[in-house]
């Protein structure tokens, strides 16, 4: 028998320790998270009465892959257009607490005179709360319902895109070994240019992909077409100088628009789960005691450092973004702890050899010791606010009602008809501009050196010259046009003399802006002079924007992309998994929407909403049941509700608390006598004696009273079983084959 490679080995103990570890921590009510960390520590090489993994090395390999799998699932649950439909407060908190807690772990750092970049990275892991932990603390303690926590779960959306920048940018900071400079600045413009030109070109193609090979994808296939579109990012993100991490989140991110989503996200979750576990496993494996022992100072410092700075100022961060003050401490207390980002980052640290060897090992320890106190610092949110109220002086608590009343007033203001064109221009010339940049580069250094191959010079420059122009025309017309028959443009021209001037600037700006990027095309495969080369240019903008054939070429392909992004979200608004447009545009502000499950044990299984009367018992109003693949938007009272059924509520937080209580406690009770609940087949002899003996077997009870059910018929001069008709008569002789529970035939047969 051959020798088990060191791989299957350490894997084995791996899996094992790991499998033992969180039935534990699950018994205990802990995240699985931790768990993980555990079985790395027990099976790392800093326990020795213990087994520890052999080849460190492929370990690292296989939790590279876990980091991948991590985002790849994380960009499969988030969706770009969550972000725009947020509104500016849960970007204005995030923002302001990633900036507050890295500045805090960087002084932190700082104190104990660590290396610049052990400050940096430790200031990037305090910035990051982790949504697992988060997710569960407030599942655990019933509060899904609360106003706070869907605000609290928004901003840590924003957390976990911005993590993955935060990522991009601490690896350029670490190459370069410099806090600024150009080279910076470019990084993070290069970064801007593949982050939308990858999401549109992806939004744009992949669904067709999908739509067109629907029929032929298994489950098998499926899965295979996924990750191999994620690796494929995977590459080229390592290709253009980002990470792995990058390129698998953001195809996960365009995966997530698409109608095929869910099922993708289910089929990868047995392969994220393995990987992910392997990940966090080889994080317990680097901690160790002694390290711990030695910083036990800077573990209580930076542990103390998180539990008062998302206390203070994430509270104060939430209520710059406009949210009261008892919102906000109920927020700023939600994220006083750090997860697994906080892990990626520290192994982004030591994969590239730039963070010492403590600073991994001390930040585990902190993660551990802030999702125990999670909960706590939760429940404690509401007597600290009860404090702070108490102590804050009148006029100060009322100019913070007034900055949270004025912020939300700003969300629903009307913002003009100049900002919403500049931002609309903004926006339509950087995602045009980038997709033409992308198209001149594929040609130039792909394209060009395929023609020089087989064609000779200079005609395949003109070819080229051609081919680039023919791809970038689209790109370029929608640049010009783009807005300049929108209401806003409209309005804005007929309501002043004084607006034509600056409209007409933003038309000819567009028009030069396309004649230079054509210019440069020329140019670069064409000598000419420069009032020829400006001539051609002119020609070729006027001819893009006169021809209607490319018009309804820009247009087709604007709808594509429109209806690519928006299908998932109607079949989800549908669904039942997305809430629809009016529950954020209720007139109330303590009025939302909330989708409850109906319990399928549930006593209210079967009755109809006039008897359920939960407008009158409990003030919420049901809007809409979801059955499977049917929706009953505005049920009548006499709709009845079923086990199963998804049920659209409309009220406050304290009767959505009330109704969500009482909707779970009206079950029936589990049945537990197992044994007893048996079905057996008894054959039932009929004597002259026997109560059934001259009656029918409607008659004879056997179904109503004895709760057993006749399933054949032997009479006299019969070789069949036969099944019965229900106005036989049972005759002295006949044999009855019945079914029913032990106890119940018993009852018939004795």
């Amino acid at each position: 028998m051959g020798e088990v490679p060191e791989l299957i080995q350490d894997l084995a103990l791996i899996l094992t320790v790991a499998g033992v570890t969180t039935i534990i921590f699950k018994k205990l009510k802990q995240p699985l998270v931790l768990g993980y960390v555990v079985a790395g520590f027990l099976a790392g090489p800093h326990m020795p009465y213990t087994p520890s993994v052999q080849d460190m090395g492929d370990i690292q390999t296989w939790s590279d892959l876990g980091v991948i799998f991590l985002l790849f699932g994380l960009g499969l649950e988030f969706s770009f257009k969550k972000i725009v439909k947020m509104g500016t407060a849960p970007g204005i908190a995030a923002c302001s607490i990633i900036f507050c807690m890295m500045g805090l772990g960087f002084l932190v750092g700082q104190a104990f005179g660590w290396e610049k970049m052990d400050c940096l990275f430790l200031g990037g892991m305090l910035a990051m709360s982790s949504t697992t932990i988060i997710y569960k603390a407030f599942d655990d303690l019933g509060l899904r319902q609360q106003r706070f926590t869907g605000l609290v779960l928004s901003v840590l959306i924003l957390e976990d895109i911005l993590a993955i920048l935060l990522m991009v940018v601490l690896s350029t900071v670490a190459v370069s070994s410099n806090f600024e400079g150009t080279e910076l600045v470019v990084s993070i413009l290069k970064l801007g240019f593949f982050l939308v030109l990858w999401f549109v070109v992806g939004i744009y193609l992949i669904p067709l992909f999908l739509k067109r090979t629907r029929s032929q994808m298994s489950d098998e296939t499926m899965l295979i077409v996924a990750l191999g579109l994620c690796f494929a990012l995977v590459v080229g993100a390592a290709y253009a100088g980002f990470s792995s991490a990058f390129g698998a989140f953001m195809m996960g991110s365009i995966l997530a628009e698409t109608v095929d989503a869910e099922r993708i996200e289910r089929l990868l979750s047995p392969v994220k789960d393995l990987f992910g576990a392997i990940f966090f496993v080889s994080v317990g494996m680097l901690v160790d005691p002694m390290v711990l022992i030695e910083y036990w100072l800077p573990i209580l410092t930076i542990t103390l450092a998180i539990l008062g700075g998302q206390a203070i100022l994430g509270s104060a961060s939430f209520i710059f973004s406009g949210q009261p003050l008892k919102v906000a401490m109920q927020c700023g207390f939600s994220m006083a702890q750090i997860g697994e980002f906080a892990f990626i980052i520290a192994s982004l640290g030591v994969s590239l050899d730039v963070t010492s060897s403590y600073l991994y090992p001390i930040v585990v320890a902190v993660s551990v010791i802030t999702t125990f106190l999670t909960p706590y610092m939760i429940r404690l949110s509401a007597p600290a606010y009860k404090q702070v109220e108490k102590r804050l002086p009148r006029k100060f608590r009322k100019l913070l009602d007034r900055y949270a009343a004025g912020g939300e007033n700003s969300e629903i203001s009307h913002s003009g008809y100049w900002h919403s064109l500049i931002m609309s221009l903004l926006r339509i010339v950087a995602v045009y501009l980038i997709l033409a940049i992308a198209a001149v580069l594929i040609v130039q250094h792909a394209v060009t050196p395929l023609l020089e191959s087989v064609i000779p010079e200079p005609w395949c420059y003109y070819v080229a010259c051609i081919l680039t122009l023919v791809c970038v025309s689209p790109f370029l017309r929608a640049i010009v046009m783009k807005k300049n028959h929108s209401e806003e443009f409209k309005a804005l021209w007929h309501s002043s003399h004084f607006n034509r001037f600056p409209l007409l600037f933003t038309v000819v700006f567009r028009f030069l802006l396309a004649m230079a990027f054509i210019c440069y095309i020329i140019i670069y495969y064409v000598n000419l002079s420069v009032g020829v080369l400006i001539f051609v240019a002119l020609l070729l903008v006027m001819t893009m924007i006169l021809s209607r054939k490319l018009k309804q070429q820009s247009i087709a392909m604007e709808r594509t992309f429109l209806d690519n992004l928006r299908s998932r979200e109607i079949k989800q608004e549908f669904e039942g998994l997305k809430k629809p447009q009016f529950a954020g545009r209720l007139l109330s502000r303590d009025l939302h929407l909330s989708q409850v499950n109906l319990p399928m044990d549930s006593k209210w299984g079967g009755r109809t909403l006039e008897e359920l009367a939960l407008g009158r018992r409990y003030g919420v109003h049901v809007s809409s049941i979801i059955r499977g693949s049917r929706r009953l938007n505005i049920p009548q009272g006499m709709d009845r509700v079923f086990p199963g059924d998804k049920l659209q509520v409309i009220g406050t937080d304290e009767q959505l608390k009330r109704f969500v209580e009482e909707l779970n406690g009206q079950v029936y009770e589990p049945d537990l006598d197992i044994e007893d609940r048996e079905m057996k087949l008894r054959q039932l002899v009929v004597t002259a004696e026997s109560i059934f003996c001259g009656k029918s077997i409607r008659e004879s009870g056997l179904r109503n009273r004895y709760h057993c059910m006749v399933v054949g018929l032997e009479q006299e001069g019969e070789e069949a079983l036969r099944v019965p008709n229900l106005d036989t008569p049972l005759k002295e002789g006949d044999v009855v084959w019945i079914v029913g529970e032990v106890k119940d035939i018993k009852s018939v047969c004795r």
